[in-house]
């Protein structure tokens, strides 16, 4: 009995090595035939661009088209930028939806603040024309803080509507 355990663990060491001479050489030999193929090589083909216009419509736009002219406001309330835009030393690109670039966001659970962003130019004129307009319109000092890498101004308070009429007054 004590033998027969030993054989059987050799023979399972051996295999687990890969040192049985049978087994290796069988599976060797399956594994480097090559089946023969009759076939021709494709050596030619025929490009078609008459079919190409039916998987084009299906191709989302890359872009955002152009809003057409609009000389009023639209029944949302959205307006189209001043065509020339002003001359300020400021410039405040809209976004890809073509919206003026104020948004709110809440942070540490109930510090609420206003982010123009986009701006382009001296963003320390818009920051202090900015305080200007809030001060009349709240009538205390409002607390803001700039940053430049990342051409954005954050404003302490929720005045997204104000500031969006404003810029969009101002023809941004």
């Amino acid at each position: 009995m004590f033998s027969f355990i030993w054989g059987v663990r050799r023979i399972l060491a051996g295999i687990h090595r890969g040192a049985e001479p049978g087994l290796g050489l069988r599976l060797q030999t399956h594994a480097t035939v090559q089946p023969k193929s009759t076939d021709p090589p494709y050596t030619d083909f025929v490009v078609s661009t008459e079919e190409y216009k039916y998987v084009e419509r299906l191709i989302p736009p890359t872009r955002i088209p152009d809003p057409p002219k609009h000389q009023h406001p639209t029944p949302s309330g959205w307006r189209p930028p001043r065509d020339p835009p002003p001359a300020l030393p400021y410039m405040i690109r809209r976004s890809r939806m073509h919206n003026v670039p104020v948004y709110t966001d809440i942070t540490h659970g109930n510090r609420h603040m206003t982010i123009i962003r986009k701006i382009e130019g001296d963003i320390w004129a818009l920051e202090k024309e900015v305080k200007e307009f809030l001060t009349q319109l709240s009538g205390k000092t409002i607390m803001t803080q700039v940053n430049e890498i990342s051409r954005n101004l954050r404003i302490k308070g929720y005045f997204d509507k104000e500031l969006k009429a404003w810029l969009m007054d101002k023809g941004f």
